[in-house]
């Protein structure tokens, strides 16, 4: 007898669940009529289910059905006391047009949560899914005032976002913020959608004045941090670091997030207030890595600063820090810097390589030798000695296999073959590389596989132009930057017809950047966009030159164009995301 209940059960519920499938697939598909049947059907069997009373009313209401929701309602209200099916019946007198009953009904359900706070869960959900969200505001606002331990701030912010009440949004996001700090990198996200990276956008002007009021009213950490947080998505990095200077002022426990505004300004190329942020760190840091690690990003600027003819001014200060320091695995990053210093701007690659080989003498893990190696062989590269470099990079990929490192050294394998003009052992490397886990060397492997592929079997059987190119990309390796651009000029008068052609003048722009020579390098850029439109380089080409126009030469107008042909005839280019989002703010729209 029990084995049969059971049976019965187990079939009754699955015909129920069937019944529940078909309904929804009735009203999804639009046959209202039979999905009313069906969930009647599933109401009689279950009739405290709110799943089907809504589906019931929402049917009737796509079927015009009004007084017949209105009389399924008022019997229900009678039955069940559950405050939000009077949010339900005031909707459908909105929907017959008879707005006196309607706001009669809002305001019984909105009575509901003076007699009972814990009501504002069901009301609330029921006026946001009808869209009424002023109703719904009124309802988190006056729960909150019963109930001071209730805290619906976000879900305010959300909804005066919804409803463009901008200064509300904000303040709601920030109280929210103050009492949940945990949630502060969700609430800095929300507001990302509604301020620019323009200070004077109305939006970053109200928000600013929020904090600032904040601050002035109750000073505390969180009004410091958001408005840091601000000025850094102006790139009004100066104003940042005053906000991360009284932060470190109230709490010297921790400079990490003046690192990050260093290292922020540095890749942003704000070098003169990245040094300042720098200086700072250096004054005040306790742990001596943190202080290295300031002290080399700091001789990295001053090197890119300083005129040829100081250089001994940076070999000082080098020679001052391993003085101070010590030539240890505590200065192990600095000595890379120092090396790479000699080799590459100094031009004395063999007291470079003097000095690392004396650096593989301490007691260095795998990985650390792997790094001096990786900097050997490139010194080595750029004497032009090539299978020695080739060693280094082997030693790596053998000693570290499956590394990122070993992947960066088996691409400088390839590089290297290539640039000695040896393509096809070159491919061969670049062909493992395709499915490197680091995307970055995944993608420059594919790049010069393609280069390689697409010019070794032009017209010319002795790849003449694809050696000259090698050639010119070891000449920009070696900071040869104009010899570079002669050769490349070589090919571009003498191989016109191949189809190097939009490659050479692409990597010769690059090359008129490098030394300030905007009008030539985009002179080069708007050819490649008029002779190769059809070619793997016009994106690139588009970004450059938009890039030309917005920062060097503050056309803004003009950028903007070359940002649009991206958004509309490139959508599959890796520039796309950026290309949008430089539009929208040189538009004064809203950055997400």
């Amino acid at each position: 007898m029990r084995c049969l209940i059971i049976l019965f059960l187990i079939v009754s519920s699955a015909a129920f669940s069937q019944s529940d499938v078909l309904a929804r697939e009735y009203f999804n598909n639009g046959d209202f009529e039979k999905a009313l049947f069906e969930y009647k059907k599933l109401y009689a069997e279950s009739p405290s289910n709110v799943n089907y009373i809504n589906q019931i009313v929402t049917t009737h209401q796509e079927l015009e059905q009004y007084t017949e929701a209105e009389v399924f309602l008022l019997k229900l209200i009678e039955r069940i006391n559950y405050p939000a099916f009077k949010v339900d019946l005031g909707y459908n007198y909105q929907l017959k047009g008879d707005m006196e009953n309607a706001r009669f009904y809002y305001d019984e359900a909105l009575k509901s949560i003076e007699e009972r706070p814990s009501n504002v869960f069901a009301v609330s959900k029921s006026f946001q899914n009808h869209t009424l969200l002023n109703e719904t505001i009124q309802a988190y606002e006056k729960a909150m005032v019963l109930n001071p331990e209730y805290n619906f701030n976000l879900q305010l912010a959300q909804l005066n976002g919804e409803l463009g009440n901008i200064e509300e949004m904000f303040v709601g996001y920030v109280d929210f913020a103050e009492a949940n700090p945990i949630a502060l990198s969700n609430v800095k996200r929300f507001i990302s959608e509604f301020i620019s990276e323009n200070d004077d956008n109305e939006n970053n002007v109200i928000f600013r004045k929020i904090l600032l009021k904040k601050l002035q009213q109750e000073p505390q950490i969180l009004w410091n941090e958001l408005l840091s947080w601000l000025f850094i998505q102006q790139k009004d990095y100066n104003k940042a670091f005053m906000q991360e200077k009284a932060i470190f002022m109230r709490q010297p426990e921790s400079l990490d997030k003046i690192e990050d505004l260093a290292e922020i300004t540095i890749s942003e190329d704000e070098l003169d207030i990245a040094k300042d942020i720098l200086m700072f760190i250096i004054e005040n840091a306790q742990d001596t890595e943190v202080l290295l690690n300031a002290h080399y990003n700091l001789i990295q600027i001053e090197t890119r600063q300083t005129p040829k003819e100081d250089y001994s001014a940076i070999d000082k200060k080098y020679q001052d820090l391993f003085n101070q320091y010590g030539v240890s695995l505590l200065t192990f990053k600095l000595q890379l810097g120092y090396a790479h210093f000699l080799a590459f701007t100094n031009n004395e690659p063999d007291k470079a390589t003097k000095f690392l080989e004396d650096t593989l003498k301490l007691p260095l893990n795998e990985m650390q030798k792997a790094e001096v190696k990786l900097e050997l062989g490139d010194i080595l590269v750029l004497q032009e000695k090539f299978n020695n470099a080739l060693i280094y990079y082997t030693q790596i990929q053998r000693n570290l296999k499956n590394s990122t490192i070993s992947q960066e050294a088996r691409f400088k394998v390839a590089k290297t073959s290539y640039y000695k003009g040896d393509f096809k052992w070159a491919e061969s490397q670049l062909n493992i590389l395709k499915a490197s886990t680091s995307q970055l060397i995944a993608n420059d492997a594919l790049d010069l596989k393609l280069l390689i592929t697409d010019n070794k079997y032009d017209s010319d059987s002795l790849q003449t132009a694809l050696k000259l190119y090698a050639k010119a990309d070891l000449l920009a390796f070696q900071n040869k930057e104009e010899e570079a651009i002669g050769l490349l000029n070589k090919i571009l008068n003498e191989h016109k017809t191949e189809a190097i052609i939009p490659q050479a003048l692409f990597k010769q722009a690059q090359l008129f950047e490098a030394l300030e020579q905007f009008e030539q390098a985009k002179a080069n850029y708007e050819t490649i966009v008029e002779n190769y439109s059809d070619g793997i380089l016009v994106d690139d080409a588009l970004f450059s030159i938009a890039d030309i126009y917005e920062h060097i030469l503050n056309q803004p107008e003009k950028a903007k164009s070359y940002y649009e042909q991206i958004i509309f005839n490139h959508a599959d280019s890796i520039y796309f995301v950026d290309a949008r989002k430089r539009y929208r703010a040189l538009r004064g729209d809203f950055i997400n």
